[in-house]
This record gives structure tokens, sequence and C-alpha cells, in this order.
């Protein structure tokens, strides 16, 4: 199956209808006075990880939780247009607003699927740690997105070495199941951020050829789903922009549905 210029452009024209909040960085980041419903009960949750970051800031911000933080990264409009394109595309009732979740209480187990950015950034205490791998390994399902590089890699290791010491990160192949749940997924491309615009660079760093990785538990199921040297959640935000390759927006959209299809049954 391929998502055709036209559905995008259904996609882009139906989250215009959500109103521009859904689509600016307002102050609150979609907390607080909101359209959207945020209190509907629904099979599936879009949940991004707020974590707290081991570097001092971002971009020049710093300011934590419900600020400019890495974790925020292209929050709420890639989670907002990733859940129109699910509504369109899937039968899956989902809540049409996202979902931020920490690591400070068992909240977090009320939403089996999780998605996280920059996560060359993240750190960890040793609870913080403890509760996520008791989350993998309960069924829960994380896919980390927007880091590039040898760097990003050891410093994402670092923390993930610390949730689950024991588990190797593997290469995914075309053969796997994860590619095949909605869509068949056999060609995969580096998908670029945003910067592509500028630079018609698809890698940014020395991440120059795209990582799609994970890590299983002991009985095979994939609990982390590894996007290195590329960052879909800027090929989801900018779906709308005509400047952005549908190319990229396209192969975005069905890695995602694929990987909650996944995440949902297994």
């Amino acid at each position: 199956m391929k998502l055709s210029q036209v559905a995008l452009a259904t996609i882009a024209a139906a989250a215009c209808s959500l109103g521009l909040s859904a689509f600016q960085r307002t102050a609150d980041f979609g907390f607080g006075n909101d359209d959207s419903p945020s209190n509907v009960k629904a099979e599936f949750y879009w949940s991004r990880l707020a974590y707290t970051s081991n570097m001092e800031s971002f971009n020049g911000f710093s300011r934590g939780y419900r600020g400019w933080s890495a974790w925020s990264r292209d929050y709420p409009k890639a989670d907002r247009q990733f859940l129109i394109a699910m509504h369109r595309l899937t039968r899956i009732d989902g809540r049409p607003t996202e979902q931020v979740v920490t690591l400070d209480s068992d909240d977090i187990f009320n939403y089996p699927w999780i998605y996280a950015v920059q996560v060359q950034r993240w750190s960890f205490t040793d609870a913080e740690a403890r509760r996520l791998r008791e989350y993998l390994l309960k069924g829960g399902f994380l896919m980390v997105d927007d880091f590039h590089g040898t760097e990003d890699w050891e410093n994402f290791m670092n923390g993930m070495q610390q949730v689950l010491p024991d588990r190797p990160v593997e290469d995914l192949q075309s053969s796997d199941e994860i590619f095949h749940t909605l869509y068949d997924i056999d060609d995969k491309m580096q998908i670029p951020g945003e910067q592509w615009i500028r630079t018609h660079r698809t890698y940014e760093k020395d991440g120059y050829q795209p990582k799609w990785r994970c890590i299983r538990d002991s009985k095979d199921r994939i609990i982390v789903a590894i996007c290195h040297n590329m960052h879909l959640g800027d090929a989801w935000e900018w779906a709308d922009d005509p400047n952005y390759p549908e190319t990229f927006a396209s192969m975005a959209f069905r890695v995602g549905l694929d990987y909650i299809l996944y995440g949902m049954t297994h």
C-alpha cells in the first residue's frame, strides 16, 4: 500500500480543521485550555515521554517539563498530525490529542505505547530506569527517534544500558514482522528532518546511514524500536509543507503506523 499525494493533502487539510492552536507551540505545549478533548477514553493513546535531560540546553532552551526541552521537539504538531493520519488510514480508536508521560509515577503503565525523541539527551535516576524497565517487560512499547551520529548513539546507549543492561541491540530486517503489520515496507530510506528543505541532505552530523534497530525481550517481542540517523517526527510535522518531499512523509507515516499496530498486537 502507498500513501498518495492526494491522501497527504487530505491529511493536511483535515489537520487545519483542528484549528491553529493544534499547530502552534503555545506556552503550555497543549496543556491547559485546549479545544481538543483530553479526557476521551480510547483504545489507543499517543504518548510522548517527558524525561530529564542530561544536557543543560536544547538549542538555547532549557525550561523543563512544561517549557522547551529536548523531549518536546516537534511537540505537539507532529503528534497531532500523526493522529490525523492514523484516524484516516486505520480503524484504531485513538484519542485525538497526545498524552505526555513521565517516569516519576506509575501512571506510565496506563499508556502501553510511548514515543521519545532526542534520546541522546535523556538521563534516568535508578528509580526511573527501574520503572521504564518494568514498563517494557510488562508489555510496553517504546519508539525512539531524532538522534544522529556516533556520539548521539553512545549517549543514547548510556541510558538504555541503565534500563535494559542484559538486552542486546539488533538491526531490523525488512522481513521482520514489524514492517508488515499494516503496510509492507520492504524498501526503506533515510527520513530526514525539516533541514532537508535548506540543505537537501538526508543526514545530520556523521549519521550518514539510516539505522533501523530494536531491542527484544526474552520472548523475542520487540520492546524498543530505534530510528537512528532519522527524524520521523519532523516528517510528520512538515507533511503539510509543500517544500518537504511527500516521499519522506509517506514513509514516515507508514513506519509509525506499522510500529503502533505491532505494539498493540504483541
